[in-house]
């Protein structure tokens, strides 16, 4: 997978992995890496699917429809670009947390409802529930922040609270952030997920 990797001060905080949302790239999420924790490596993948000429991690049917086989497909390839990062990179494989945003934010999640150990937290920026009716991993010890907007179009408050709690459901430990916006990713939002990351992961 198309990526950057930049190998960080200090080597014991978690490598940030970086999705962006529909139509960015790897370039897009590096400033909210620097915020969320600037001594640590940074993984920062770009998607391999296109829609109408725009980068995303998974295919889409419509609007707010994933395409849920080509979904679980993309979940793995990216479970396994990670595994082999970790070696070419010499990174701790157990030690990563997903910063995504949108649908870079649905494939985190989807990394969490299918694989126990792919990561050891994630900052989920107007996430979806990626899949229904999945048994989802024994989540224990992980930590989730979820920042979502009481007026997003896209992604509704229920939407989010339903993931919510469904990872605390599999053991996972979660924080919900509210805006009164909408789907755009906002500097507050950013600021309140660096809060919780130096209170829970550092």
């Amino acid at each position: 997978m198309k990526h950057i990797f930049n190998k960080g001060k200090d080597l014991t905080r978690p490598t940030l992995l970086l999705l962006h949302g529909t139509g960015g790239n790897e370039l897009d999420l590096l400033p909210l890496a620097g915020r969320i924790d600037d001594e640590a490596s940074v993984l920062s993948v770009r998607g391999n699917v296109l829609e109408n000429g725009m980068p995303r991690f998974f295919r889409r049917l419509a609007e707010g429809v994933f395409d849920e086989e080509d979904l679980v497909f993309r979940t793995r390839e990216l479970n396994e670009f990670l595994d082999e990062a970790a070696k070419n990179y010499g990174f701790d494989r157990d030690n990563i947390v997903a910063i995504g945003y949108s649908n870079g934010a649905n494939i985190a999640a989807s990394l969490l409802f299918h694989y126990q150990n792919a990561l050891k937290g994630a900052i989920l920026h107007h996430p979806m529930v990626p899949l229904r009716g999945l048994e989802l991993p024994d989540l224990s010890g992980k930590s989730v922040f979820i920042a979502a907007g009481t007026n997003d179009p896209i992604c509704s408050p229920t939407e989010s609270a339903e993931l919510q709690s469904l990872l605390e459901k599999a053991g996972a430990e979660v924080e919900i952030h509210w805006e009164n916006r909408g789907h755009q990713l906002t500097l507050s939002e950013v600021e309140a997920a660096a809060e919780w990351f130096r209170k829970v992961l550092e």
